[in-house]
Order: C-alpha cells, then structure tokens, then sequence
C-alpha cells in the first residue's frame, strides 16, 4: 500500500533556499562576481551566504546540471572556464533549437504575443537611434527578451526548457566575457526585424531561415573574440577569498 509522502515546512524551506542560492549563485558568475575558473568552496560559501552545506550542495548540483559549474577529481568544485569548442557547440545547439523555436511561432504565436515582440523589436530601435550602436551593451536584456518570447511562444514547453533554462545561460556566460563588436547591434536589430515579418506573415520556412541567419550571424561576430579571453582564463582554480 502506498504510504503517504510528509512533506515538512523545513524541507520546503531548505528547497526554497536552494533554489534561491542557485539563482544567486548563478547570477553571479554570469556576471563574474565569482571569477571564472575560481574553485567553489562550500565552508566558505555556506559562510558567506549564511547557510547550510544541504542547499548549497544542491544549488551546487543545479548549476553543474546547467554547466556553469564543473566538478574535477581531487579539486572539488568550480566555475567552468571558457572553451572555444563548447562556444561552437553552444552555437551550432542554438541554431538548430531557435530556428525550430521561430518555426514554431510562425504557427502558434497569438496575437497578444506578436504585439509583445513588435514592442520589444520597437524598443531596440529605440535604444539603438538613441544611444548609437557603439555605446556598451546597447540593446541589454531586450534581445534576450526578444529570443525569449519567441521560444515560448512557439508552444513547445520542452524546447522553451531546452533555451530558456540551460542554453541561454551558458550563452550569457559567454557573451559577458566579450567585448561588444561595432555595428553588430544595428545589424542584430535588422535580422530581428526580418524574423519578426516572417513570423508575423505566418511563414515557419521563412522564419526559421531568418532565425538560423541571425545564429549565424552572431556567432561569426563573436567566435574571434573568445580566443583572447579563453587565454586569460584562471588556471589552475583560485581559492574565493574567505
């Protein structure tokens, strides 16, 4: 007979306090609080956020399970480093993974949902008119909204996994380690243009060209660049001050 499952206060509290670390955790390497390659010390960790090693273990095996963290023999945890090769793959991943997603919201996209991307595309113009495309980190977090909106609304809940809670953030990883490439915003914003007409003209052929275009695109603008910060990268892992 099947017993009942006691599901605690304290053990959804430890989840809930995982959860957070894992967000925080992975936050902060994306935004290189937390060097990369810098060894993960969980007494030192658990001090520093005031925690127990249980949630932080797990929030530790969250982030290995989305490979912003790594575990190597005999040295522990720590913080991935960059990689040309997984760069390609990442790329060559999310080719294949958003041309599909395009695809499938050239079919599926609701009205309400077009007139969000139409307001996100509007808004990337707007900041590129403004502040000229040399300026630092033009465009933000509007053009991951912009990828973000389309994988979910192609109505494909384990392809939007797929992008939204693994691929992008490894793809985040990487684009905050490099330096922004003239002219790449403006051009970025056109090839958006072209895979929102596709989509709102309901054509998936068209809109997954344009998508796997723009893929394309950005990583031939980027890939030259990963050579130099990949070299820079720490090694062997540094101890995080305690």
């Amino acid at each position: 007979m099947q017993q009942d499952v006691d599901i605690s206060a304290d053990a959804l509290t430890e989840g809930a306090l995982a959860q957070s670390l894992f967000q925080r955790l992975g936050e902060a390497i994306i935004q290189g609080e937390i060097p990369l390659g810098s060894k993960l010390s969980e007494p030192v960790l658990a001090r520093q956020y005031g925690v127990s090693r249980g949630p932080l273990r797990e929030a530790l095996n969250r982030l290995q399970e989305r490979r912003l963290v790594e575990r190597m023999p005999r040295l522990g945890a720590r913080v991935v480093t960059l990689s040309t090769d997984t760069f390609r793959q990442i790329y060559g991943v999310r080719e294949a993974l958003e041309g599909m997603a395009a695809r499938g919201a050239a079919l599926a996209m609701r009205e309400d949902d077009l007139a969000r991307l139409r307001d996100i595309l509007a808004r990337q113009e707007a900041s590129i008119a403004a502040t000229g495309d040399d300026a630092p980190n033009a465009l933000g977090a509007m053009d991951q909204d912009f990828h973000v909106a389309i994988a979910r609304a192609a109505g494909n809940a384990l392809l939007d996994g797929l992008l939204c809670g693994e691929l992008y953030q490894q793809l985040r990883l990487y684009r905050s380690q490099l330096r922004k490439v003239a002219g790449r915003g403006r051009r970025a914003v056109v090839e958006h243009r072209r895979i929102l007409d596709a989509i709102a003209d309901r054509d998936p052929d068209m809109a997954e060209w344009q998508m796997r275009r723009h893929v394309t695109a950005s990583y031939a603008a980027l890939a030259p660049l990963l050579d130099a910060v990949a070299a820079k990268n720490p090694s062997p892992a540094e101890e995080l001050p305690e």
